[in-house]
């Protein structure tokens, strides 16, 4: 997800103790606490890296489970992949597309995006948040995405608080952040909003120790998008926010949880450098397809950037069929276009048919290494970049540079654990597993090789199976 940094300036917290409950008495299910964090942005092969200065999480994997990668959902950008981490389904199924929602204002308008819609209209299918809050579990969120008024969640601090927030209150009456920093929280820089999405996460730890508890952090995306993956910008934000991690591993030993909790490091992408741009809609402006009057635009179809890949759309859904093949053979012949996939390529790739769900794309632009693309107007069609070190994800899932980073610690995990590649629809039947709980009809399969003892309360699925999505 692109978030603005204009500086940055991290230490590395090594701090925080081994996080290894397996030699203790094992919690009972009507215990048992499951604290996901997602390190958004943080690519597998970095974790592979041996001098990447990451100590605790790095004692979490060896007291625990650790994926040697997780691939990720097309397409791999920030929302999307967090609603499969917690639904165990695709966006064909859950239809989440975007980092916010698609709207089509009309014939001849373009696509937009609206970020702040509630989840009902947007996440089509049961998250295991849902189904632990159904089942009397208290439930928690810090700056999750997707998860704007669920009606499942038990105690929350957004990704745009508020004053008269709950969690806020509490936390500006017990001195954790100001009412200032809560009014004035979009344009703080983005390490201090992970910092003070720590300390909400540690008082609602605390406070009123949730049985779930979901917590996203944004530094490291932020950073890679400006300085590349890879960069010395990049390993001083993962040291930040291994510093973060830790902080997390004492605050749940502090409120006594220790011995019943799981705790599971995720992330949602990895990175690529892309020092080319793609203007697919400078080339529509060009084939007179779309007009630009002042800072008003009209057009027939319009793209949407999801960084590696472009959505296409036909504005006038009854052009379809003319629109259709005129745009892939345009955009076939294109610098930096690897490939224009179609409704027939969308169920392999896990996305859902344009003509059943208003959320997708009629065509799907996949750059070519080194391009990305851009959604302006105006310019060259296709560009160098001024800053070099661009970074950028959404690419195709099946790209390795996508795969995204898996641990679990604690309570009901395996010590020494190492199942392979895993993929991030494995995530939320597992989590429910830990939990006492089911997840029926989902794509994704519980991780019984990280797991101490399946509960016998989950049920163990034979192979991924697709489900129908609701069309909003």
């Amino acid at each position: 997800m692109t978030r603005s940094f204009s500086a940055i300036t991290v230490l590395a917290v090594l701090a925080g103790a081994a996080f290894n409950v397996s030699a203790r008495q094992p919690a009972r299910a009507d215990e048992a606490t499951v604290v996901v964090i997602s390190l958004d942005g943080f690519p597998a092969k970095a974790l592979a890296d041996p001098a990447l200065p990451v100590p605790t999480l790095r004692r979490l994997a060896a007291s625990g489970a650790m994926a040697a990668a997780m691939t990720v959902v097309n397409p791999s950008v920030t929302w999307p992949n967090h609603t499969t981490l917690v639904t165990g389904v695709s966006p064909a199924a859950h239809s989440v597309l975007f980092n916010g929602l698609l709207t089509r204002p009309g014939p001849k308008a373009p696509v937009k995006i609206e970020p702040w819609r509630d989840k009902r209209e947007m996440v089509m299918a049961p998250t295991v948040y849902d189904v632990a809050f159904q089942a009397g579990l208290t439930t928690a969120q810090v700056d999750w995405v997707a998860i704007q008024n669920p009606g499942t969640i038990t105690w929350a601090f957004p990704e745009r608080p508020s004053v008269d927030g709950a969690i806020e209150k509490e936390m500006i009456a017990a001195g954790l952040v100001t009412a200032a920093e809560v009014q004035n929280f979009a344009g703080t820089i983005i390490t201090r909003r992970d910092q003070i999405w720590t300390n909400a996460a540690l008082h609602i730890i605390k406070t009123h120790k949730p049985r779930l508890l979901l917590l996203h952090y944004l530094t490291l995306d932020s950073v890679q998008h400006n300085y590349g993956p890879g960069s010395l910008a990049a390993s001083s934000a993962m040291a930040f926010l291994d510093g973060q991690v830790a902080q997390i591993l004492e605050g749940i030993a502090a409120a006594g949880l220790q011995e019943r909790t799981t705790v599971i490091v995720v992330s949602d992408h990895g990175f690529k450098v892309a020092p080319r741009v793609v203007r697919p809609n400078v080339l529509l402006r060009q084939a007179g397809l779309l007009q630009v009057q002042g800072t008003a635009v009209t057009c027939d179809a319009y793209v949407l950037s999801e960084g590696g890949t472009g959505m296409v759309y036909v504005t006038d859904p009854a052009r379809r069929g003319e629109l259709r093949p005129r745009l892939k053979a345009l955009f076939g012949r294109v610098e930096g276009i690897a490939e224009v996939r179609d409704r027939a390529d969308f169920p392999r790739l896990g996305m859902p048919d344009p003509d059943k769900n208003t959320q997708m794309a009629d065509l799907m632009l996949v750059a070519a290494d080194g391009y990305g693309f851009g959604v302006e107007t105006e310019g060259e069609p296709v560009a160098t970049l001024p800053n070099a070190t661009t970074g950028r994800h959404g690419y195709i899932a099946s790209d390795p540079d996508m795969n995204a980073i898996f641990i679990a610690s604690g309570h009901g995990i395996k010590p020494g654990a190492r199942p392979g590649q895993i993929a991030n629809l494995d995530v939320a039947p597992t989590i429910a597993s830990l939990l006492g709980l089911t997840m029926g009809n989902i794509e994704g399969r519980r991780l019984d090789a990280i797991l101490a003892q399946p509960s016998p309360m989950a049920v163990r699925s034979s192979g991924r199976r697709s489900v129908a999505a609701r069309v909003p």
